[in-house]
């Protein structure tokens, strides 16, 4: 028997101009099936989004947003008129079965690498290499110093990102949201330890988040603000560079605050690794709620029970789920159901093909 009533995660939520008929979204996750030279989504890509269209709202995987932007294999973009044709297919099939979807746009900056670029440098804030890994077609290779962004650079950038809102629009998504977390290029301007410029975009923590509110400016002049949506991670931890001490996440408590102004669909917020549900992201959420004014979007190892107790304590509006959605296309289903999830192939998760990408069934069916 369905339980549609008694579980928050399965009750309609509105996030801006976006209405949901549940608060079960589908994280945005990077799946590498775009194979082919010129970076377009498939029929098969056009398969895989339309079998979770039950979802409150899908986030497309990051797309890039220019050839400059490009940071891993196989990953789509929206920056021609093929891949924004291609996206239309996806659009209207999500649309057919009754879905909603919106486009999360980006660039990996420093942590792409040359062979991704045609052997350019990727560009960063600054020529500091995190020291991070690169995945190309050749495998993991170590990243390298990048080169930083001219003042004319950035201005270019930001036209890179109007391109991608409007070819969003174009592909008929119902809104969009900016790649601002991990260690991508905007998380990386946030970055004191990557961000050294002394011009308007480093410096103070106001200077380091001026790319992203100038990006913010730039897509809601295409879209409006309550179609779009920023992700960021301020406990993301990862090696020497990405440390979540505590003058960076006050530096996060300031920037919530300023994009509360913004009149935002949602921020979508991922919380400290090692299990959602426990006090850690108890207390991480409440500080985010504490901060900003606006729709909030959980994300990070949330199951059924720890999403509907955190909507239902008020530090959510919804949850987001990106691993379970892997192995269950009709996530919203079990969950009102109360049925096990499926787990999935990890050797398929990066694949290529269908094997592990639209070959998983829904609950019940062979």
């Amino acid at each position: 028997m369905s339980d549609t009533t008694s579980q928050p995660l399965l009750r309609p939520v509105r996030l801006g101009a976006l209405d949901l008929p549940n608060r079960v979204l589908m994280a945005p996750m990077t799946r590498a099936r775009a194979t082919n030279a010129e970076l377009v989504p498939t029929a098969l890509h056009a398969a895989y989004y339309t079998q979770r269209a039950s979802a409150g709202l899908i986030v497309s995987e990051g797309t890039w947003v220019g050839p400059d932007a490009i940071g891993y294999i196989h990953v789509p973009g929206i920056w021609t008129d093929a891949q924004t044709a291609a996206w239309a297919q996806v659009t209207d099939a999500v649309h057919a079965a009754g879905g909603r979807i919106v486009s999360q746009i980006g660039h990996l900056g420093a942590l792409s690498h040359p062979d991704h670029l045609g052997g350019r440098l990727p560009v960063a804030p600054s020529a500091v290499n995190p020291h991070e890994m690169s995945y190309t077609h050749d495998g993991p290779k170590e990243t390298v110093t990048p080169r930083a962004l001219t003042g004319a650079e950035i201005a270019a950038t930001l036209d890179d990102y109007r391109r991608a809102a409007e070819n969003a629009r174009r592909a008929g998504f119902d809104g969009l949201e900016i790649h601002a977390q991990g260690n991508h290029f905007v998380a990386q301007f946030l970055n004191p330890r990557l961000n050294r410029r002394t011009d308007a975009y480093g410096g103070s923590a106001e200077n380091r988040a001026r790319l992203l509110f100038d990006i913010v400016e730039t897509v809601t002049d295409v879209w409006g603000g309550d179609r779009v949506g920023v992700k960021l991670s301020p406990y993301w931890r990862n090696g020497t560079t990405f440390t979540a001490d505590e003058e960076l996440l006050a530096d996060y408590d300031q920037l919530l605050k300023r994009l509360g102004d913004c009149d935002l669909a949602y921020l979508h917020l991922v919380g400290p690794d090692g299990g959602a549900g426990g006090d850690d992201t108890l207390s991480a959420f409440g500080r985010f709620r504490a901060h900003y004014r606006g729709s909030v979007v959980a994300n990070l190892g949330f199951t059924r029970e720890s999403g509907n107790d955190l909507i239902a304590r008020g530090l959510a509006d919804a949850v987001s789920f990106g691993a379970p959605y892997i192995a269950n296309p009709d996530l919203v289903e079990r969950f009102a159901q109360g049925l096990p999830l499926a787990e999935g192939d990890r050797g398929t998760y990066y694949s290529g093909g269908e094997r592990g990408y639209t070959d998983y069934p829904a609950a019940g069916r062979p």
